[in-house]
């Protein structure tokens, strides 16, 4: 019966390292983007605008 609280007490600590890694594959094609310096400057404008039509969105839904 111990190995199978063992097994379960393993699980979290998978989940958790497939979630980062999984992040981590993500987000590696951003990161190689980045160092073009024109892409770069795109990315950024891009992620501000987007920042600023959900923030705009989420405002408007609330009606605040």
């Amino acid at each position: 019966m111990s190995n199978f609280w063992n097994n379960i007490s393993r699980y979290p600590r998978f989940f958790i390292s497939s979630l980062i890694g999984l992040i981590l594959v993500i987000l590696t094609p951003f990161k190689n983007l980045l160092k073009i310096p024109k892409v770069r400057l795109f990315v950024i404008v891009f992620l501000f605008l987007s920042i600023v039509v959900l923030y705009s969105v989420i405002r408007n839904m609330l009606a605040l």
